[in-house]
């Protein structure tokens, strides 16, 4: 059975022909869209993607934050923190990266999504706990994976490797405690195999 699948240029061409000058940025690599947005305009250019003719993603299947403030060594210039979300078209058997930089780095803020695809709600959740983008407009916004009492954004580039705080079962107190972090960091230096024939490999 043979499936039929929209080429990436024509969903490049109806994703431009719905959002117009919404647009900052659209590009196709590795038989991929990318459509990048601004966040004023990021609500109705989602629905715009989802109801539109020749669009029609009806589906979130992913969302995720990312911290740019470390790539390409730093020299990138850009906000800090992205929203990328995956959008897929079941009858028009197409697919979609959408992609919003939250406008100010100290407050990362973008609209919600969950109004249109009730999938984004755990990813955003996700994505507010790890990266600390704030969601605005989500019912239900707070941490998914971290402890409640959690202190930053464990993704963020600049959140230290061993954490802030740490915590174990305290047997005297007959509870968890929480204390300052014990680890100490250090540099590991992988073991260099020298032997010629080492595990018989040549």
């Amino acid at each position: 059975m043979t499936t039929y699948s929209v080429r990436p240029e024509a969903t490049r061409d109806a994703v431009q022909a719905a959002l117009g000058d919404k647009i900052k940025h659209i590009s196709i690599a590795l038989d991929e869209v990318t459509v990048e947005v601004a966040a004023a305009d990021y609500l109705a250019a989602a629905q715009l993607l989802r109801d539109t003719a020749g669009c029609q993603f009806e589906q979130l299947i992913d969302l995720c934050g990312v911290d740019y403030s470390e790539y390409k060594n730093g020299s990138y210039e850009s906000p800090r923190f992205c929203v990328v979300s995956h959008l897929l078209s079941v009858s028009l058997n197409q697919r979609l990266r959408l992609k919003v930089f939250a406008a100010d780095d100290s407050m990362p803020l973008v609209a919600t999504v969950s109004k249109l695809w009730s999938s984004a709600n755990w990813f955003e959740r996700e994505a507010f706990d790890l990266y600390g983008i704030v969601f605005e407009g989500h019912e239900d916004l707070r941490r998914i994976l971290t402890d409640y009492g959690f202190i930053g954004h464990p993704f963020r580039k600049d959140f230290p490797t061993e954490g802030h705080v740490e915590m174990r079962y305290d047997a005297q107190a007959a509870r968890v405690v929480y204390q300052p972090v014990t680890i100490e960091a250090r540099e590991i230096t992988p073991r260099v195999i020298r032997e010629d024939k080492y595990g018989g490999l040549n």
